[in-house]
């Protein structure tokens, strides 16, 4: 956008992101995320900067669209000029224009408009396996080396549910592809998804070389937040990775589900953007016609603690009575009061507590993270609990070349202490800034990204201007013991508690449930 306007980043047009802020007193438009916006409505309750405000892929229906566009409701009562556009490629349009109408609002029903408007789109042939697939993995590597061999030039997207399976499929088709005949097509495999470096992910987006297919193995990052150039065939598995949250037992868990209806026809529209394609779906119609019409709302199946929080902050005080698009179910407003209460961030009556409550609201962590950080002072580690929190705040990986099987690298062990991942991070963050002195050749001799130890430098300073806002002594005091550490960080992680096994495994205090630790 900046580019098409023909003014530098930053100025008439900018951006927003959590702990990155790329605008200044000139930006006119202005790309935020859902989440920020939610923020900003902290500070000004009636969004007074905006004239327009555009919701985009809301069909994702992501915990913090959903929320917003409850706010923005209840914003438009008391500012009617509010301008609120609402857009998608699969979104059930009258339901979302109902839900801002309201029953029987006359005067809102007059100014609501359902606006579609026809992309360029090419058509897209469906096919499907006459029978159910023993096992999809091997059977997207077959379709992929059948497509090579049978069908006219055009790059392939090939869609998997997450790292592993990537990781490992690339693997495969490059080891296959190095056999085919010299003169043929070269096959070129290239991984995408959340966790690879920003120069990797570029990699995904360049033009294959000459005389080669590319085939681009991907999560379902690629189903509609990005445009890939080139992709006329699709190879779709029919799962994906979702995250839920279990209120029995309050642990997350990412587990492999069906896709719905609407993300099929997201990913199979990924292969008619430059020319007429073809989408492979590794199931049957059958199979096609029996999965549900949408993805469950990500509030229905989420941890509502850091929502209700957020709420409360807002002064909205009867949150489960709020204008919620899909309700959550009662266990989730259960176990998030219960949470809230343990942490000390809600009284007796459900009210943000003082000052407590109303601390936690404002750092831009989940609250278990932000009763650590209030409570360091207590336990004479705040300069630690900073590092800790700046750390694994970072929603970017800090070491490249990581192998899941093979567990954390050589370099990386050095830093590894048997207390745990907590301590592991402090220690990388520590030599970073002392040893390291911030460089990047120091990184890269320790496998690790210089761009997101930098990140976690910025987070931290802006995590301490919190602080500092709030009055807390930010004097630096003699170094934490490791047991200080620990004990800070039970004051906000007491609900993730396990017992280690004589096997090895561990049993969660609540709920008695095994678990394992991770091989990286």
């Amino acid at each position: 956008m900046a580019g098409e306007t023909g003014c530098q980043l930053g100025q008439e047009v900018g951006y927003s992101i959590r702990f990155e802020d790329v605008t200044s007193a000139s930006t006119r438009i202005k790309f935020v995320t859902d989440g920020l916006l939610l923020r900003e409505a902290l500070v000004d309750p009636l969004l007074s900067r905006y004239s327009v405000i555009m919701v985009d892929e809301a069909h994702e229906r992501s915990v913090s669209t959903d929320v917003l566009l409850g706010v923005l409701k209840k914003i438009r009562k008391r500012r009617p000029e509010l301008r609120i556009v609402v857009s998608s490629a699969t979104l059930k349009a009258e339901d979302y224009m109902q839900f801002f109408a309201g029953q029987g609002a006359a005067e809102d029903n007059e100014t609501a408009r359902i606006i579609t408007l026809d992309g360029k789109m090419y058509p897209v042939d469906c096919l499907y396996l006459e029978s159910p697939a023993e096992d999809y993995v091997e059977r997207a590597i077959k379709t992929v080396f059948d497509i090579h061999a049978t069908e006219p030039e055009g790059d392939i997207l090939l869609f998997l549910t997450g790292r592993e399976e990537i990781v490992s499929v690339t693997q495969q088709i490059s080891e296959q592809a190095a056999l085919l005949p010299q003169k043929a097509q070269a096959l070129l495999p290239v991984p995408l998804y959340a966790g690879l470096t920003a120069d990797q992910q570029l990699s995904a987006f360049e033009p294959a070389p000459e005389n080669t297919r590319k085939v681009i193995v991907s999560t379902n990052v690629a189903e509609a937040s990005v445009t890939i150039e080139g992709i006329v065939y699709v190879v779709d598995c029919g799962f994906s990775k979702l995250r839920a949250y279990d209120p029995s037992t309050g642990i997350e868990k990412l587990t492999t589900v069906p896709i719905s209806k609407a993300s099929a026809t997201q990913r199979a529209g990924r292969a008619g953007r430059t020319r007429p394609g073809k989408c492979f779906r590794l199931y049957t119609e059958q199979s096609f016609l029996s999965l549900p019409q949408e993805t469950t709302p990500e509030i229905q199946r989420a941890n509502l603690a850091p929502i209700i929080l957020q709420l409360k902050s807002l002064g909205i005080d009867n949150v489960v009575r709020f204008d919620y698009i899909s309700s959550p179910p009662s266990e989730l407003f259960v176990r998030a009061f219960q949470l809230l209460s343990s942490l000390g961030a809600i009284d007796d009556y459900a009210k943000l507590t003082k000052p407590l409550g109303i601390q936690m609201a404002e750092l831009p962590v989940n609250p278990m993270m932000a009763k650590v950080l209030l409570s360091s002072t207590k336990f004479g580690c705040l300069d630690e609990i900073l590092s800790i929190a700046a750390m694994t705040t970072l929603q970017d990986s800090i070491w490249f070349n990581q192998d899941e099987k093979r567990g954390i690298s050589p370099s990386i062990r050095q830093f590894a202490v048997e207390e745990g991942d907590h301590l592991t991070y402090l220690n990388i963050y520590q030599a970073f800034v002392t040893k390291g002195r911030k460089e990047a050749k120091w990184c890269r001799d320790q496998s690790l990204i210089h761009k997101s130890m930098m990140k976690a430098v910025s987070i931290r300073v802006q995590l301490e201007n919190h602080l500092k806002r709030f009055g807390i002594d930010m004097a630096r005091r003699q170094a934490a013991t490791t047991e200080q550490i620990q004990r800070c960080l039970t004051t906000g992680f007491f609900a993730h508690a396990a017992k280690m096994q004589p096997d090895g495994t561990f049993r969660s205090i609540t709920g008695g449930i095994t678990l394992h630790a991770h091989p990286s």
